[in-house]
């Protein structure tokens, strides 16, 4: 039997239908993607689960797809399928910058990874690889989104010291509630489950085997993802294929996503709040475009050399302000290449249109 849909619980708001009344009028259905794959998607709807595939004109155009978690209006065809004939307009996008698979360098291309959510579980381990400058990278990509952060530390049994690495991850979660918790106890899963209630929806990102789709299927109280076993490093194995969004019981929508290798944020416009200790340092230097290097007075440079600022999270900020400043960079001549070549071919048909009058 076709599951149907209680929009609501899938999070529509009464503007969302307001926007929808035109599609309305024109005979579509409203429905919100609830997975993506290759070959297309499967939209979440009033009249149950329906494949839906995207229609040329939106494979052609950059950026133009739907992403899990968009609303989109659709058209219903026969035996359960659809079309997306249009996207809703998103209250929030977590994106990454995408590679081209053709070029070694990146692409100043958007990747959006979830569309509409409330909250972003950044999900890193306890045990195996814990690292404060993954933490802070994926911080950056979630404040960015527009949805709020909250950071999960997974497999806290396997941990020796819990709030010796907890203290760490807060010295770089400005802002951010940091949750312990271990999805083989229990323990901790009841304070991430208060964060969700009907309509919320929460994406989970994270590398490779850092307990995401663990974590999703105690969240959800059945085996929704495959899972793998841990491996005797602590480590676990890449499991998750695609983005795929749940219902929780009892109210809220979780969105997981595989494991990413490399995340690479797209504007830089989450920096500020993901690096707001560096921000707050940086106001009090005696120059406004001070560099925190060798200028003198430098409030950054000082909290550094008193033990107040780890040498390395300055570093990890450059290091995103560099990437997010090469993509700019890079789409701006992309920009300026493409009104070249319509130039050209202007001023060609305008040579050719002058030959003809002759």
């Amino acid at each position: 039997m076709n599951t149907r849909y209680d929009l609501t619980q899938l999070g529509v708001t009464p503007e969302l239908i307001q926007t929808f009344e035109a599609h309305a009028i024109a005979g579509l259905h409203l429905g919100r993607v609830g997975a993506q794959y290759r070959g297309g998607y499967v939209l979440l709807a009033e009249c149950g689960e329906l494949l839906a595939t995207a229609p040329g004109r939106m494979r052609r155009e950059p950026g133009a797809l739907p992403a899990v978690g968009d609303w989109v209006a659709f058209e219903p065809l026969p035996e359960g399928k659809s079309i997306v004939r249009a996207i809703l307009p998103r209250r929030s996008k977590l994106s990454r910058a995408q590679r081209d698979a053709n070029e070694r360098q990146r692409a100043a291309s958007e990747q959006v990874l979830a569309a509409n959510i409330d909250l972003v579980f950044v999900v890193s381990a306890l045990a195996g690889e814990f690292k404060l400058r993954r933490i802070e990278r994926y911080l950056a990509a979630a404040w960015e989104s527009g949805a709020s952060p909250v950071v999960v530390l997974t497999k806290s049994d396997l941990c020796d010291d819990v709030p010796a690495l907890v203290a760490e991850a807060e010295t770089v979660a400005i802002g951010v509630p940091v949750y312990p918790i271990s999805s083989t106890s229990g323990e901790g899963l009841a304070d991430v489950r208060a964060l969700l209630s009907a309509g919320v929806t929460a994406a989970l990102i994270g590398s490779s085997g850092v307990g995401k789709s663990t974590l999703a299927n105690r969240l959800l109280a059945r085996a929704a993802q495959d899972v793998q076993e841990i491996r005797s490093d602590g480590r676990g194995r890449h499991t998750t294929t695609h983005r795929e969004l749940f219902l929780v019981p009892g109210g809220g929508l979780i969105l997981d996503t595989p494991g990413l290798r490399v995340l690479e944020v797209w504007d830089g416009e989450g920096l500020g709040e993901a690096f707001a200790d560096v921000d707050e340092l940086a106001l009090e230097c005696r120059f406004n475009d001070c560099r925190h290097e060798s200028e003198p007075d430098c409030a950054v440079r000082s909290a550094i050399e008193a033990g107040a600022l780890d040498p390395a999270r300055l570093g990890s900020y450059r290091r995103l302000e560099a990437e997010t400043a090469y993509l700019a960079r890079r789409d701006d001549k992309r920009l300026q290449s493409e009104e070249r070549r319509k130039y050209r071919v202007l001023s060609r048909d305008m040579r050719a249109g002058q030959r003809s009058g002759r």
